[in-house]
Formats: structure tokens, C-alpha cells, sequence
């Protein structure tokens, strides 16, 4: 597993590099969940399967870029599953984006998922990896430095809602109005990896995007989005859920399959839990 760390890490300090060059535009292909594709999701998908390719230790990968599973060593074990650039629609914005990665022991499940990263790309470059505990670097003097261990308070003072609140359910709006009632302040940027990697830096929260009129399954993915962050928030000290599940437990339909999710601190998820149940 530490080889794939290192490879990535490298990957990530190379793309931070292409985005510092301004490449907008779609390219004319949709991806695997029916996204259009901008040119430099393309770059991204490629300069990160090309480095798995590479890996003896890996088994094969998934991208949300791509449609099917790729083989890469039937011999080795670990299977990544990876959204190669999170929130590249608001790369034209100069707004925060990322990278996301859930490292999987031999099956692609919950249960399986044995570490889980991300890379943002801000006015820094950071990582956070989780095995046994949340870390978070920074890329700086040529080199990633340890910043600190992320432990998450019982509650938070951030709210971070995604979708469109005209798709909303009234017992949903319900909820989030309750936090804004409540002294939350609005944190949302459109991009998964920086909004809750606010919430983390910020020691808690809630970030949602639940299931709407126009997105019944919600629309984050499991494999590429959802477990790598439950896997982070759990071992930050938080939770996450569908709302009556832990995020970890349910099942995989397919490969680019989404649901409805809540993170948060323990106290904002029993909230979301006593409203969904």
C-alpha cells in the first residue's frame, strides 16, 4: 500500500502543476456516470491510471472516468478506485478541486476499503490519508510535511448543503434550516473535496447531499467519492450515513452507483439520523 501512497503523491504534485496552466473547455465525450468531460479530467484520469499501470501490487482500478474495471496485475490484491479530478467544473473559477482515492483488499466494498485519500488543489497543495487515523500534509520545500492529525469536535458550526433546494424534500429543507437556526454558518463551494476538508480543518459540521426530485439516488458515488470519505470522517472521530445506514455498511449496485450522504461530527449525524429514520 505504501508504494501506491508514494506513486500517488507524485502523481498529485504533477497535476498541481498542469492546473497552474489555465486548460478550460469541454472535451466532447461524456464519462461513465453521464457527466461531460472537461479536457482536463481527461489529463487527470490518464496521468493517474498510467501510474497504477505501473504498480506491482495492484490488481486493477476503477476511475469514474472510465467505464469498466481495469485490469492491471491478476496476481496482486488491492484494487483503487479513484475520481481523478473532483470539482473540475470550477476550475475556470480558480476555486479549490481535488483529487479522491479509496485503496480496496481484493473486493470493492465498504468493508474492504483499507485506506482512503484525497489531494486538494488550493493556494497549497495538501494531503489527507486515512489508515488508522486522519493525517494531513502539506507539499512544501520539494517534500510532504506532516501538519497534524484531524480529530473531529462532537458538534460543528459549518453547513455545507449540496443539490438544488427547489429538488429538495420538505423534511430535508426542514433539517438544514434547523442548523442555520441553530448558529451554522453557509459553507458551500460546489466542491466536495474542499467543502469537507473545511469541515475537517475547521473540527466539524455537516456536509449533505441527499436524494432529490431529479437525483433519487442521490448523485455522489460510492466507490470513487462516498466511501473514501466516510473511511476519512470515521477515523477523523466523525460519522457518516444515508441517512438511516452507516455510509460503510450498504451495498455496491454497480460500479458508478451514487447515494444519498450525510458527514458530519457525531453530534450533526444524529440529527440527520433522527430526521431520515
Amino acid at each position: 500500500m505504501e508504494e501506491i501512497l508514494r506513486a500517488l503523491e507524485v502523481s498529485a504534485v504533477t497535476l498541481s502543476k498542469m492546473l497552474k496552466v489555465r486548460l478550460a473547455g469541454y472535451s466532447e465525450s461524456n464519462n461513465a456516470s453521464g457527466d461531460h468531460v472537461l479536457k482536463i479530467d481527461m489529463k487527470a484520469d490518464l496521468l493517474f491510471g498510467d501510474t497504477l499501470k505501473k504498480l506491482k501490487c495492484v490488481k486493477g482500478y476503477v476511475s469514474e472516468e472510465q467505464v469498466e474495471f481495469v485490469d492491471v496485475n491478476k496476481d496482486a490484491n488491492l484494487i483503487v478506485a479513484f475520481d481523478p479530478l473532483d470539482g473540475s467544473s470550477l476550475v475556470d473559477s480558480n476555486l479549490s478541486i481535488g483529487s479522491i482515492f479509496g485503496i480496496y483488499d481484493g473486493t470493492l466494498s465498504g468493508d474492504k476499503l483499507v485506506c482512503a485519500l484525497y489531494f486538494i488543489y488550493g493556494p497549497r497543495l495538501e494531503m489527507v490519508v486515512a489508515s488508522s487515523k486522519a493525517k494531513h500534509y502539506v507539499y512544501s520545500e520539494d517534500k510532504w510535511q506532516f501538519i497534524q492529525d484531524f480529530n473531529l469536535e462532537s458538534k460543528g458550526k459549518l453547513n455545507s448543503p449540496g443539490g438544488t433546494q427547489q429538488h429538495w424534500s420538505k423534511e430535508h429543507k426542514a433539517l438544514i434550516d434547523s442548523f442555520f437556526a441553530k448558529g451554522y454558518r453557509l459553507r458551500y463551494s460546489g466542491g466536495m473535496v474542499a467543502d469537507l476538508h473545511q469541515i475537517l480543518c475547521k473540527k466539524g459540521g455537516i456536509f449533505s447531499y441527499p436524494a432529490t426530485s431529479d437525483a433519487k439516488s442521490g448523485k455522489l458515488r460510492i466507490l470513487f467519492e462516498v466511501f473514501p470519505f466516510a473511511f476519512i470522517y470515521e477515523k477523523a472521530g466523525g460519522f457518516a450515513t444515508n441517512g438511516k445506514d452507516r455510509l460503510l455498511d450498504i451495498k455496491v449496485p454497480s460500479l458508478h452507483a451514487s447515494t444519498p450522504c450525510f458527514f458530519g461530527s457525531k453530534e450533526e449525524m444524529k440529527e440527520v439520523s433522527d430526521v431520515y429514520r
